[in-house]
């Protein structure tokens, strides 16, 4: 699901300053909202299958705790990115923000989600 996050954010790049918001921009975020809502609750599922039972409550902490610091990061990083081309007068800015936005959603895609099924340790919260 990292994919659909990757591919709701690729037609955002493109995104002429004149577009239309409806064609174009609704259909990409929306894309890119399921993506991420599904990639959220696969990294909680697999953080606390890999974990005892006791473990779980601080793991949990953990990756909610790391959620938080990495959206305000992204959002910091991508406002940065978006605001230097706005301040020469252009709509570059925000092309050049959504594209850093498809490609580190490709990225994780590739490097952070496992290839294959967490072995689970058989607490109450694993299946």
């Amino acid at each position: 699901m990292v994919a659909a996050t990757a591919a709701g954010t690729t037609p955002l790049a493109w995104l002429p300053a004149d577009g239309s918001v409806y064609a174009r921009l609704l259909p990409g975020l929306f894309l890119a909202s399921l993506g991420i809502g599904v990639v959220f609750v696969t990294a909680i599922t697999t953080a606390l299958a890999l974990v005892a039972p006791r473990e779980a409550g601080l793991a949990s902490g953990v990756v909610n705790t790391f959620h938080e610091v990495g959206g305000s990061i992204g959002v910091a990083v991508l406002s940065t990115v978006a605001a230097s081309g706005i301040e020469h007068g252009a709509a570059d800015g925000f092309t050049s923000a959504f594209t850093l936005s498809t490609i580190t959603a490709a990225l994780s895609a590739l490097v952070l989600v496992p290839r294959s099924r967490p072995q689970p340790t058989g607490g109450p919260h694993a299946r």
